[in-house]
């Protein structure tokens, strides 16, 4: 038997709003993203236990940490102006590459690259930004282990250290993965029909 406490906490605010969340991502694409980090962290951990015996010295001028000071920069300026003028909300803004609207816009853009060559142009730039999504994913996990061998970070962008690597690779995985969510969203078609008028694909 329920508690009413145990009924006030499942229905309150916070697992409304998760759910309002969960219902409006993709599965297939959650499934791909996951799969991708999954594997990145099983390639990291064999790339850490194949790791050399021998510590590779550190080349100075290595760590880039002033251009990557001047693109943390950049990423927060970009990160305020897209919230700002953006009207949903931030963790549906974050989650939208793995939503069902994209779901439906890659679906719709799919089936009419048979019939419309702009479609088929569109699905086709859009290979590139696609696997650097997959890419970014698989990244972020083999860092995790493969990050905890010396020789991996300590020539690496924000080395020699473990956490200055991640920040680095984290930071620039963020914005690469940011431009190529961006690019798909130029790409993909709307998710609905516009209505009896011709769609214009191009």
């Amino acid at each position: 038997m329920n508690t009413p406490g145990a009924e006030r906490v499942s229905s309150g605010p916070h697992s409304v709003r998760l759910s309002g969340i969960r219902s409006r991502l993709s599965g297939p694409l959650v499934t791909i993203a996951a799969v991708s980090f999954v594997v990145g962290i099983v390639s990291g951990g064999v790339s850490y236990a194949d790791r050399s015996p021998h510590r590779e010295a550190h080349v100075a001028g290595t760590t880039a940490g002033w251009p990557h000071l001047v693109l943390f920069v950049l990423a927060v300026v970009l990160t305020v102006v897209v919230l700002r003028r953006r009207t949903c909300s931030h963790d549906l803004l974050l989650l939208a590459p793995l939503g069902s609207r994209a779901a439906q816009r890659f679906r719709r853009t799919l089936l009419s690259a048979g019939r419309h060559p702009t479609a088929a142009l569109r699905l086709l730039i859009g290979i590139v930004p696609t696997a650097m999504l997959v890419y970014g994913a698989w990244r972020i996990g083999d860092q995790i282990l493969g990050g905890l061998d010396p020789n991996f970070t300590v020539n690496a962008w924000g080395g020699p250290s473990y956490l200055g690597a991640m920040a680095c690779h984290y930071l620039d995985g963020a914005l690469i993965m940011a431009a190529s969510a961006g690019l798909l969203n130029l790409l993909l078609l709307p998710a609905e029909e516009p209505g009896p008028v011709e769609l214009n694909l191009g």
